[in-house]
């Protein structure tokens, strides 16, 4: 799955781990997430939406059929 969240995190100078810290996952989670190697949960995918204060969909785009 595609996702902006290396962009976001960026446009707010955190760190992966200081994402990590905010979302109460590891770094290796946000890192394994921006590089489209891990899709999160539903819930995690929940509590970015809410700390970009986007829709899930504005952060995340399923791959294509």
């Amino acid at each position: 799955m595609k996702n902006r969240l290396k962009v976001l995190r960026a446009e707010r100078n955190w760190s992966q781990a200081q994402l990590a810290d905010l979302l109460g996952v590891s770094r290796q989670t946000i890192n394994a997430i921006e590089t489209g190697k891990y899709d999160p949960s539903l819930p995690l995918a929940f509590k970015m939406a809410a700390l970009f204060a986007l829709k899930i969909e504005e952060i995340f785009e399923p791959d294509r059929l």
